[in-house]
């Protein structure tokens, strides 16, 4: 076999492996500082859970900075604390990384040592296939990688996990991280973490990083009391403090306890300074402080005072996160609330820019956008171009449901003000066809149809 087929033999091996190079993991190269940032946090300090998985990551992210010998280094402490915890199956990963890695360093040797190891342990285990194992630890596997890379990869993290718990229905770690994944996934009135993220806590009862989750979703359904506990027992806990803290503060800031939340902020920026996340929720207090000011007579200095410090905070977590889309989003709305209208303009406009967006946080971007044209720049018409165009998007969301309203309310207005009839009453018919109401749709499309033959009669 000649140098070229023995390569393409070894690539078309390669493709095989269950791996971080084959998992085809969704981010941007803008995303890869911060994506480091969170790799080295969880290491050190999500101290209840296995690191491996993060080391492996890693050095995925380095050999796509083209630091291949610090990526080899990284899986070589994936290595060493596999062999620790004795971990069997999830070795593969590592192995397949190490194979992928030396074979983009040209190691052709040292790729074939590595797929001989997945080999022999595929083997081992009985596998039908030669160089990879459908099990559900590879499907846990899969499903934090995915997770910890933002996102567009959150639906697929969530298919992962469940495949693992089709194998271990009660497995706790398994129902951890598919309640981890419906938790982001969450955008929508059926609340679909909440029974997940029971059912993990109960799993886990030591564990206070799920136990935070479940206390931000009760908070959401209203369930007050449950929330509160799960919340004071996982800040008495004594592990993953870090991770608790920064939601723990989420959480205080939606009950309206502001500066417990800055407290508890503030205390995590101590070990996380370089934190965008941190930042951005520093940020959205100052900003609620704001708005509880601009109730109050007499507060225009302090409204502004709170006002630039929640925009100094939102252009800490942007400088940390280029694609902070929600810190663009928020330091926007803050800045027109103070007519600083062309800087909010150029902030709302990088978030119109960006590319491979989620679908609801893109409705979200255009639902803030008609706003701000509707409210503060007096320009109906494009709020309804920004409305409709969140709309386009199909997907179901909290967002969508809002840019329903905030249309439906302009064009009744219309309507009533007998503005534009025809494209008011249109509007209202498409209103109503997106809600599913197809009587009420087709009685104002009928209605329209009529205006325009009144208008035009030629018509």
């Amino acid at each position: 076999m000649g140098e070229n087929d023995h390569a393409d033999q070894v690539k078309e091996n390669l493709l095989e492996l269950k791996c971080h190079f084959t998992w085809n993991l969704l981010f941007e190269d803008s995303d890869i500082p911060d994506l480091e940032m969170r790799i080295l946090e969880e290491v050190k300090f999500l101290d209840i859970m296995s690191t491996v998985g993060m080391h492996n990551l890693q050095a995925y992210v380095r050999h796509k900075k083209g630091q291949n010998e610090e990526a080899l280094q990284s899986l070589k402490e994936a290595e060493t604390l596999a062999q620790r915890e004795q971990l069997g199956k999830r070795s593969l990963v590592t192995w397949g990384n190490c194979a992928w890695v030396h074979y983009h360093m040209g190691s052709l040797a040292e790729a074939q040592t590595y797929l001989d190891k997945v080999e022999n342990t595929c083997k081992e285990f009985a596998s039908s296939f030669r160089y990879r194992m459908e099990c559900a630890e590879m499907h846990c596997e899969e499903g934090w990688a995915l997770l910890k890379c933002g996102g567009r990869n959150y639906r697929r993290a969530m298919a992962c996990f469940a495949k693992a718990l089709e194998a271990e229905p009660e497995n706790p770690k398994y129902n951890t991280g598919y309640a981890v994944a419906a938790y982001r996934e969450d955008i929508d009135v059926n609340n679909i973490s909440l029974e997940p993220l029971r059912k993990a806590v109960k799993l886990n009862q030591t564990d206070p990083f799920i136990k935070v989750y479940l206390a931000l979703k009760l908070q959401d359904v209203g369930e007050t009391e449950e929330a509160e506990r799960h919340i004071k027992e996982a800040l008495s806990s004594k592990s993953c403090q870090t991770y608790v803290v920064r939601y723990a503060a989420k959480y205080y800031r939606k009950k309206g306890c502001i500066d417990k939340a800055l407290q508890l902020l503030h205390k995590a920026l101590q070990t996380s300074p370089d934190s965008g996340y941190l930042h951005y929720q520093i940020g959205l207090c100052y900003r609620d402080q704001m708005i509880q000011l601009k109730t109050e007579p007499g507060e225009q200095g302090s409204k502004q005072k709170m006002a630039q410090r929640a925009i100094s905070e939102f252009q800490k977590a942007v400088k940390l996160r280029s694609r902070f889309e929600m810190a663009y989003l928020c330091m926007a709305e803050v800045q027109a609330e103070i007519r600083q209208y062309e800087k909010a303009e150029a902030n709302f406009q990088k978030v119109l820019d960006m590319k491979n967006l989620v679908g609801h946080i893109e409705q979200d971007i255009h639902l803030r956008y008609g706003r701000f044209q509707q409210f503060h720049q007096n320009s109906e018409d494009m709020a309804i171009t920004h409305y409709l165009k969140g709309l386009k998007i199909e997907e179901m969301s909290y967002a969508r449901r809002k840019l329903l309203i905030a249309l439906e309310r302009v064009a009744e207005r219309w309507v009533q003000q007998n503005v534009r009839p025809v494209e008011s009453t249109s509007l209202l018919g498409l209103v109503h066809k997106l809600k599913g109401n197809m009587p009420e749709a087709l009685m104002y499309y009928e209605k329209a149809l009529r205006l325009t033959e009144e208008m035009n009669p030629e018509f």
